[in-house]
């Protein structure tokens, strides 16, 4: 059962500590811009351990999405944001002792559940792509609520864009 700690392992929890530290650097900054950036490197970190995991397809559409998607967004909407350097200001410490009671609470039945789990290790099997298999069941037998998925979308995107044309021209006319 002692096996020796190999290279892999060792970037594997490299990788996991340096997402945890990003993570928790995004939700303890005081500075927004910071912590924006900070997740950078939280999604990545998540991207490459998906990759481990042997889920490509997950690690692919974790870049895609979330670090081209969605970071952009919100690296746009900080710096368009209109008095940025009083952003330091704006992440209150409100509930503190409430949230560091539930993290304390949730990490000690963590740690109690990782302990007293039985963990059942089995052989790793054969790499298998996962991004065909996928794309069948996306385009097979989950194809009507996949187009019901993309609609509401659409509509949330046309929604977004009316009531930001609606705010618009509330501002301009006063």
């Amino acid at each position: 059962m002692n096996e020796p700690v190999t290279l892999l392992d060792l970037i594997f929890y490299g990788v996991a500590a340096l997402t945890v530290l990003t993570g928790a650097y995004a939700v303890f900054s005081r500075n927004i811009v910071r912590a924006v950036f900070s997740l950078l490197g939280t999604f990545f970190g998540v991207a490459i351990l998906y990759g481990f995991l042997s889920a490509d397809f997950v690690a692919v559409i974790q870049v895609l999405v979330y670090v081209g998607g969605i970071l952009v967004l919100m690296i746009f909407a900080v710096m368009l944001s209109e008095k940025i350097e009083t952003a330091a200001r704006s992440n209150r410490a409100g509930g503190v002792i409430l949230g560091g009671l539930v993290g304390i609470a949730l990490l000690v039945f963590l740690v109690t559940l990782a302990v007293q789990g039985p963990w059942i290790q089995a052989e790793p099997g054969a790499y298998e792509a996962t991004t065909a298999s996928i794309g069948k069941t996306l385009l097979g037998e989950a194809l009507l609520p996949f187009e019901v998925l993309s609609v509401v979308l659409l509509a949330v995107v046309i929604g977004a864009v009316v009531i930001a044309r609606y705010r618009k021209s509330e501002e301009a006319d006063s």
